[in-house]
């Protein structure tokens, strides 16, 4: 988008340069205000202050289209919160198809390796903690861990006096050791990316809220795979849930197409947004 004219600035949380400047929009004659878009920014985390602003600037673009289809048919209502008339909105014009028994059957074979139980694995590890808004502890985190798992490719022998002397975890009074681990018992971006591992030293620091690990896997029982009847409602809310997000994005996109939009580029194609 342009950044020409505006009263309002934004920064990005991670950047430290000169705020940059933001247009007003208008959609079919109603105005959004630099300032609107600026208090958005901070619900849109973006690589840039630029791209914060465009998906703050789009994010209202389409809340301000949808608020208008709503009163144009009749669902505005003082009594009911603008989420709520948005949530009747779609039910009533973004009705998306059901999966079929045969879309689902197709599914589960496409992707059959993914419906196991979860492997058992006996997992070591060393946490070099970083707190997940200081970007300069996490990134030295991230290094001592690197610089830790090639000492123990050169030694594999000092992983016990090394997760003892640098570990951040309470495991370094049982050598790092976990335990037996299955689905469920750590943190849902931990097991991400330890289960797919195979025996061994992990090539690379493990990442999650916490900091970053250094992984060792003892052992692993793969999982057993599960029969259709078991998985197939799951599979069905699954691309349910995907036939929702596309159909509304499409309704929103035929909202776009058919409004007088100024003061941005929406982007249609390629916005975050309707995906």
């Amino acid at each position: 988008m342009s950044c020409s004219s505006s009263s309002a600035s934004a920064t990005h949380p991670e950047q430290h340069d000169d705020p940059i400047t933001i247009d007003e929009v208008s959609v079919n004659g109603v105005t959004i205000t630099p300032e609107e878009i600026a208090r958005e920014v901070q619900y849109h985390p973006a690589n840039s202050p630029e791209e914060g602003v465009q998906a703050a600037a789009e994010a209202l673009v389409i809340h301000q289209l949808l608020i208008q289809k709503a009163r144009e048919l009749g669902l505005w209502s003082n009594d009911c919160s603008e989420e709520d008339v948005i949530s009747k909105l779609l039910q009533q014009q973004a009705v998306a198809p059901q999966a079929s028994e045969a879309e689902c059957e197709r599914y589960f074979t496409a992707n059959r390796n993914t419906f196991c139980t979860s492997p058992l694995m006996e997992v070591s590890h060393i946490l070099i903690s970083a707190a997940p808004e200081d970007f300069q502890q996490r990134d030295q985190a991230k290094q001592q861990a690197r610089q830790l798992i090639e000492t123990l490719q050169q030694s594999p022998e000092q992983f016990v006096a090394l997760a003892k002397e640098f570990s951040d975890c309470p495991s370094r009074e049982t050598d790092g050791n976990l335990g037996q681990l299955s689905s469920g018992q750590t943190t849902p971006e931990f097991e991400q990316q330890v289960f797919p591992l195979g025996k061994g030293l992990a090539k690379h620091p493990i990442e999650t809220r916490y900091g970053f690990h250094v992984v060792l896997v003892h052992q692993k029982i793969e999982g057993n795979p599960l029969p259709y009847e078991q998985v197939k409602d799951r599979i069905a809310e699954y691309l349910n849930e995907a036939s929702q997000r596309k159909t509304i994005s499409q309704y929103i996109h035929i909202l776009i197409s058919e409004a007088t939009i100024e003061g941005i580029n929406m982007g249609i194609e390629g916005s975050p947004l309707l995906q």
